[in-house]
């Protein structure tokens, strides 16, 4: 029999950008939502994959005033105020804070602020979701208010089992961290490759090779470069370039250097990355470090085989030898061939492509939300949900 459980108010606290944190943060509230869950997005303006008319999702501005008192505008003290007034005038079940500064100790302070106005707990659950605790999170100024928020939550997530660890590994955390990993929307991903679309990109039948982040330093796109033109060296092939960043005028000189810029794009920022995936053949992501490698995953979707690092956590999700190939940080020599070898072996292309596809469907975003409300669950207030 089944039993129909009651929705629950649920605060989302992420970033807005296209990052990981961000993206996955809006897909889990719009699949919420769909559930029929009423879900407040709280940030500075509205979330890239925000868009559409939704009954169930609402959307909170935060206003940071400024002052000529402060060289630098106190956001963290306007998103905890903009939370509180959020939970007290749709009285929330809980807070979900994606990505630990500054959304997990902003949520600290509101969940302080609304105790002293009302009497009641409210819940924080904090995600952990890479560079947050790898990168920001170690900075001698910021460690010791992410230990304390971490450890105030009521629950803390990471996407991976290798961020957990290394989160457990740089903090003294205090409490369990569960592991709820990233996920894609398959159905979102399942598009036919469309001919006209590809014949545009590579009119001469070239193979289609996609690398799409926010182009910094720790995506390493000289890798990328360098790993293409070896591609382009052995087998006719375009490279699509999605994204923008710091580290972009880096590559368009490296093209310009290795005598392969007719056969680069650079598309900028996308929001449809399941049109442009669902045409490319190999998606590579040679990254310093990935705490789950979302990117590769959405590509894995797409029915592209994954060609990566094998720092953090991508290792979980492409599969070395089944759905593309993992390598050392910085062997470029190592992933230009095993790409030239996929890409010369169509059989095998269409293999992995499959097993890409396989792996991807453990991923899917019907698999994932139902730990998301296990865990809410155990968190509501006795009998509302």
């Amino acid at each position: 029999m089944h039993i129909q459980l009651n929705k629950m108010k649920i605060g989302i606290v992420c970033y807005p950008t296209f990052g990981g944190s961000g993206v996955l943060a809006t897909e889990l509230g719009k699949a919420l939502a769909e559930k029929g869950h009423e879900i407040h997005f709280i940030t500075y303006q509205q979330p890239v994959r925000l868009n559409g008319f939704h009954a169930n999702i609402f959307y909170h501005e935060v206003r940071v005033p400024t002052y000529p008192l402060f060289d630098y505008p106190p956001y963290e003290l306007a998103l905890a105020s903009t939370m509180v007034d959020v939970i007290l005038n749709h009285d929330l079940d809980l807070i979900h804070a994606h990505y630990a500064i500054p959304h997990a100790s902003a949520a600290y302070t509101a969940k302080q602020i609304v105790k002293q106005k009302t009497g009641r707990s409210v819940p924080v659950i904090t995600t952990l979701h890479g560079t947050d605790i790898t990168l920001v999170g170690r900075d001698k100024t910021y460690e010791p208010v992410v230990t304390f928020s971490i450890n105030e939550s009521d629950a803390i997530t990471a996407v991976s089992e290798n961020l957990k660890e290394e989160t457990l590994k740089h903090f003294d955390i205090r409490k369990n961290i569960q592991v709820i990993n990233n996920f894609v929307d398959l159905h979102r991903y399942d598009k036919k490759p469309v001919a006209a679309f590809r014949q545009v990109i590579a009119p001469h039948g070239e193979k289609i090779i996609v690398h799409a982040s926010n182009f910094r330093k720790i995506k390493r796109i000289d890798d990328v470069m360098e790993i293409f033109k070896n591609i382009h060296a052995a087998t006719p092939a375009k490279l699509l370039m999605v994204g923008d960043g710091p580290e972009r005028p880096v590559a368009e000189d490296l093209a310009r250097q290795f005598g392969i810029e007719a056969d680069v794009r650079f598309l900028g920022k996308q929001e449809q990355m399941e049109e442009i995936l669902a045409v490319s053949d190999i998606f590579l992501l040679p990254s310093e470090y990935e705490s789950f490698g979302l990117a590769a995953l959405e590509a894995m979707a797409a029915s592209a085989v994954v060609i990566s690092s094998d720092a953090g956590g991508l290792g979980e999700v492409n599969i070395d030898g089944v759905t593309g190939y993992t390598a050392a940080v910085g062997d470029t020599k190592t992933m230009s061939e095993k790409a030239i070898a996929i890409l010369q072996d169509e059989e095998k292309l269409k293999t992995f492509k499959k097993h890409a596809l396989k792996q991807a469907k453990q991923f899917d975003i019907a698999n994932i939300i139902p730990q998301y409300e296990a865990l809410y669950r155990q968190y509501c207030r006795t009998g509302d949900c």
